[in-house]
Formats: C-alpha cells, sequence, structure tokens
C-alpha cells in the first residue's frame, strides 16, 4: 500500500481509515487483484514457463495467463491473492463470466463454458468467497469478513440470438450484462463504432428479458444511442460499471453530459474507472485526475449516481501486460485513442492501494455519509431493487 500525499492531518487520516474499514466497498467492475507490481516472482515464472510456446499468440498468452493466475490461487499455491483482496479492502466486486476476451473462442458458448467452469471452481475452491446472486449476500459477505463476487459479462456477443441461453446464465447467477463490447454485435454499437448505431430490434427484445430475469443492464462500453436506447427502454435502473467523463477529459471510452443524465434518470449509477489513459493525458496522472472526474460527476447528476469502477490492475505477468495493447486493438480499441497498458495512476500503483481512493474523497470534503454512498452503498441500492 502507497499513501498518496492528499496533505491529510492526523484526524483526517484516521476519519479516512475508519470509513474505508467499516464501510461496503464496491468495485462495480475491476480486472485484479492481483498486478504485475505484486506478482511474485516464482509464480510469474510458473506461468511463463507453461505458456511461452504461444508467445507469438498474444490472444493466448493473456487468456493462459489469466486462467493459471486464477487456478494457481484456487491450488493454494497463490495466497497473495487473497492477500492483496484483503489488504484492499474492498467488499465486493465482479467475477466475469467473459467478456471482451482475446482468445479463438470469443463469441462462442464454447467460451462463456470455459469461463463459467473457471468461476465454479473460484467459488468452490475459494472458502473465502460468496457467489453474490442478492444484495443480502454482500452484507453478509462484509459481516463474515469474506469476498462478495457477482457474476458479469462485459458482451453479449456469445449469446448470440439465443435469449434462452441468458435465461440459462442466469440460473447460473449472471446478474450484470454489458450490452456491447467496443464494437457493434446483435443487441447494438459499441463505443468505437463509427456509426452511432443505437438498440437493434433484437437489441430491444434482449433488454426486456433481462427487466424480466432481474439482471442489471450495464452500459459501460456501449455506444451513446445504445445506451440512451437502453435507459428509454429499460424499466428498471441501468448502470455504466467503468467509463470517465468526456467534459473532464475526452476519450472515446468516456461518456458525455447527455447519457451520464439518462443512465442517473433511470436511478442508475455510474462508476468511475483508474485507468490512467481514459482519465488524463501524459505521464503523470495521477488520484487527483481522478477525484476531479468524481466531483464533476457528483455535480452533474447528484452523489446517489456515482460510484466505482475502477477497472484495474489487469490480472496477470508483466510478459502478457506488455501485450495489452496488441491484444486490445483486436477488441476494437480504435487506432486514433489511447489504450489502456501497463501504466498506471500515480497513488493506485495496484489494489492494495485502494484507501487512497476514500482518502481522496475526504481531501475534497465528502460528508461520511456521501463518501458512504460512492464506495458502495449506491450501487448495493440499484443491485438489491433489480436484483432482490
Amino acid at each position: 500500500m502507497k499513501l498518496y500525499d492528499f496533505k491529510l492531518n492526523e484526524n483526517q487520516e484516521q476519519r479516512a481509515k475508519e470509513l474505508h474499514d467499516e464501510s461496503v466497498i464496491i468495485d462495480m467492475l475491476y480486472q485484479g487483484p492481483v498486478s504485475p507490481t505484486n506478482f511474485p516472482e516464482h509464480i510469474r515464472n510458473k506461468i511463463f514457463e507453461k505458456n511461452k510456446k504461444y508467445l507469438k499468440d498474444f490472444g493466448q498468452v493473456i487468456t493462459r495467463a489469466g486462467w493459471d493466475t486464477n487456478a494457481l490461487a484456487i491450488k493454494g499455491e497463490f495466497p497473495e491473492f487473497e492477500q492483496i483482496w484483503r489488504e484492499s479492502g474492498v467488499t465486493a466486486g465482479n467475477r466475469q463470466l467473459i467478456g471482451a476476451g482475446v482468445t479463438s473462442k470469443r463469441g462462442t458458448f464454447e467460451g462463456l463454458y470455459d469461463a463459467a467452469l473457471l468461476l465454479t471452481m473460484q467459488f468452490e475452491g475459494f472458502d473465502w468467497m460468496i457467489k453474490a446472486t442478492k444484495a443480502d449476500d454482500i452484507r453478509r459477505a462484509k459481516k463474515e469478513g469474506k469476498f462478495a463476487g457477482f457474476v458479469t459479462t462485459q458482451d453479449t456477443i456469445e449469446f448470440g440470438n439465443d435469449i434462452e441461453l441468458l435465461e440459462k446464465f442466469y440460473d447460473f447467477g449472471l446478474r450484470i450484462v454489458q450490452l456491447t463490447y467496443n464494437p457493434q454485435n446483435l443487441v447494438g454499437s459499441g463505443c468505437s463504432e463509427i456509426n452511432n448505431g443505437g438498440l437493434s430490434n433484437f437489441g430491444v427484445t434482449f433488454v426486456k428479458k433481462m427487466n424480466e430475469l432481474g439482471m442489471i443492464i450495464d452500459t459501460g462500453h456501449c455506444g451513446k444511442q445504445t445506451t440512451i436506447d437502453a435507459c428509454k427502454i429499460s424499466n428498471a435502473p441501468i448502470i455504466t460499471s467503468h467509463t470517465a467523463i468526456q467534459s473532464v477529459y475526452y476519450h472515446a471510452r468516456a461518456k458525455d453530459d447527455e447519457t451520464l443524465k439518462a443512465v442517473a434518470g433511470t436511478g442508475g449509477v455510474i462508476g468511475i474507472v483508474v485507468v490512467p489513459e481514459f482519465i488524463g493525458s501524459g505521464n503523470n496522472v495521477t488520484m487527483d485526475h481522478v477525484l476531479n472526474h468524481l466531483d464533476y460527476l457528483v455535480k452533474l447528476v447528484g452523489i446517489e449516481h456515482v460510484g466505482i469502477g475502477t477497472d484495474w490492475p489487469m490480472c496477470m505477468p508483466d510478459y502478457a501486460q506488455e501485450m495489452m495493447s496488441l491484444a486490445l486493438r483486436s477488441i476494437g480499441f480504435r487506432e486514433q485513442d489511447d489504450v489502456p497498458s501497463v501504466n498506471y495512476i500515480n497513488g493506485f500503483e495496484n489494489y492494495t492501494d485502494f484507501i487512497n481512493i476514500t482518502r481522496g474523497l475526504v481531501s475534497r470534503g465528502y460528508s461520511d455519509n456521501d463518501i458512504r454512498l460512492i464506495l458502495g452503498e449506491n450501487w448495493l441500492r440499484v443491485f438489491e431493487k433489480v436484483c432482490g
């Protein structure tokens, strides 16, 4: 843990620590908890030796590194996986079923099956992890000192046009579905599509089916019109799990004011990322830049619609991380846009630095209640309303 210099006094530091310890903290979407900066060398080398023959295929490298990281943790050979989560203080976060997978199985049922198998191994193999399908599961995890994982996906491409498959994965525990990743799919247009196409006819059906099942609609990577269409059609709150604010710093992955107001207008929540390329320019993007996005969003839509979705850190060894820029080009990040890299925000080098978000909110003068809302209570409200 590295404390970012917010120039807090002793009383403020104590207040931040108590808030962080006592609050239900929810990361709406994250990739970690382990990052290259705290990957043990022996684990890194074991994964490398096992997969070095795939080095020319960046999709295979990243997919296999992610699988092996989790598998080693499940086998008890990677205790840091749990330790880092505990040091972060986070109560709940997503366990990703699939989405944006840079693999030959992307867009197939086989890819969904592989991801479901890995998550099943996690939920059954970690006695400190609870599968959260309703809000009380998260509250129970906080009370028992465990981690609550809610099952999500960042794309609908794997479902094809099979609405019944969506229902089957609801039974598995899937509760949050991002309608599109960056490109176009059968549901609608992603944020990197040249045409702002919005939801398709099938997309309208898909949204209504999610409402019927009690699943949260996520628009993190969706294009503007797709997001606005979803807000108009959904009869339940929707979320933007991880984004940034275009009015603060322009990036194609960020959302403009009209879109953010539409999401808030459903009663939903918007999570702010800590990915440097989405937050600011240059080599020294800091937690102050992140807080600028949070402050703007609070003023724009109101405190009750603001949350945290770090989208960080990338949970794989350094050699796999180095291929991320190539991999992300293959799933819709455009040439003209900065893509997530091995860089990190000053103040959020790895997941153990999560307390810097709480400390930063204290430094900006937010009340205890408002900090609790941003850290998790806002998202928990939406989860309870939609999922139970």
